[in-house]
């Protein structure tokens, strides 16, 4: 894949922040006239950098203010052990995100929920689906701090 140039950087940046941008307006944010722009913007997507466009909803409005992250530690460890969790967890709608990472815990899971009740199902059945035993952590969100999602490029993460 070709370097992403600094225009190119700019209309990454620009369609993280407002993806509803028009090709006239970002082309005016970015330096160009509409019509680069928009070929910039559809060579970006035909490459997967852009891959693709979203709404983002408050939860509370689907009647999903609850937030939980959830520590799995699955006590044998193998490749057909992962895909099997991972076909497991991608079926389940309550979870938002699921990160099979390093360290003291195999997945990190990422859930929002409509109550208690509703999460201790999900653990429950989360732990039930684990095709080998498993351990879990669970930490509720009292306050969502800060969510992004919006990537800084090299060289921007703190400027």
């Amino acid at each position: 894949m070709t370097e992403l140039d600094a225009i190119d950087l700019r209309i990454l940046d620009q369609l993280q922040r407002d993806g509803r941008l028009t090709m006239t307006e970002l082309g005016e944010r970015v330096g160009l006239s509409t019509s680069p722009c928009s070929q910039r913007v559809r060579r970006l997507e035909a490459r997967g950098i852009i891959t693709g466009y979203h709404a983002r909803v408050r939860p509370e409005a689907l009647g999903r203010p609850l937030l939980v992250f959830v520590e799995i530690t699955l006590a044998q460890k193998s490749e057909q052990i992962f895909k099997r969790v991972r076909d497991e967890l991608q079926n389940m709608p309550e979870v938002l995100e699921c990160h099979l990472i390093s360290g003291s815990y195999d997945y990190l899971v990422k859930a929002r929920l409509a109550g208690m009740a509703e999460y201790r199902h999900l653990l429950g059945t989360m732990l039930q689906q684990m095709p080998v035993p498993a351990q879990s952590n669970s930490y509720v969100v009292m306050e969502e701090v800060k969510e992004s999602f919006v990537i800084a490029s090299a060289g921007r993460a703190w400027g």
